[in-house]
């Protein structure tokens, strides 16, 4: 199974591109809405700002291609600001709409939480009726993983929520519906770990190739 890796000018793309090419993924890299619309599983990574992320998915025409590969039934992971722009709105730098696939809207993390943005490792918690979903195998509950933002997402749904981390508050750190993935977390930061969610992914879309 190939998987597209959405080349809309995020930092993190070749980071990601090479984490996902250790764990043994056939990749596209690509900017082209029909490869995207072709594509058999889809990795959406970034960093920055939502509404920055929002102008270069629109630019390319992807904003209206995401919702509809998602809808089709695609494996999808979202990486952190890929996570952030599923939701309908963000608040940050002023309200603007985001993909809206899922219900929600990106709030600033607390000033309690202290230093803004969190820039380090934290823990991830598994909610419990998720723990043994494919996406954490053999992955310990309480792991830590690496994070850079300063936003997070407020999920309307919460059983969507599959992993919360605390940072002022307990926010949604892994959000998952069928085989659609996000992660507010840097994988492709996160060492061992980070290499073996993607790795789980991986097998994740290779056992819904067909499907």
């Amino acid at each position: 199974m190939s998987i597209a890796v959405l080349n809309y000018g995020a930092g993190n793309l070749p980071n990601v591109v090479r984490a996902l090419q250790a764990v043994g993924a056939e990749l596209v890299v690509t900017a082209d809405p029909e490869e995207v619309r072709r594509a058999e599983a889809l990795v959406l990574p970034g960093v920055g700002a939502t509404a920055d992320t929002m102008q270069s998915l629109r630019a390319l025409g992807m904003d209206r291609v995401l919702p509809e590969v998602i809808a089709m039934g695609r494996p999808f992971l979202g990486i952190c600001v890929g996570m952030q722009v599923l939701l309908e709105l963000s608040e940050e730098f002023g309200r603007h709409p985001c993909l809206g696939v899922v219900e929600g809207t990106v709030r600033r993390l607390p000033e309690a939480a202290g230093k803004i943005p969190q820039i380090g490792w934290n823990q991830v918690c598994y909610r419990d009726h998720l723990a043994t979903h494919p996406l954490f195998a053999h992955i310990p509950n309480g792991s830590d993983f690496y994070f850079v933002h300063s936003y997070y997402c407020d999920v309307a749904d919460p059983t969507l929520v599959a992993a919360y981390t605390d940072y002022g508050l307990p926010f949604p750190s892994v959000m998952v519906r069928g085989v659609l993935a996000a992660v507010q977390f840097h994988p492709e930061k996160s060492g061992r770990h980070g290499l073996r969610l993607l790795q789980n992914f991986v097998e994740l879309c290779q056992r819904t190739e067909g499907v």
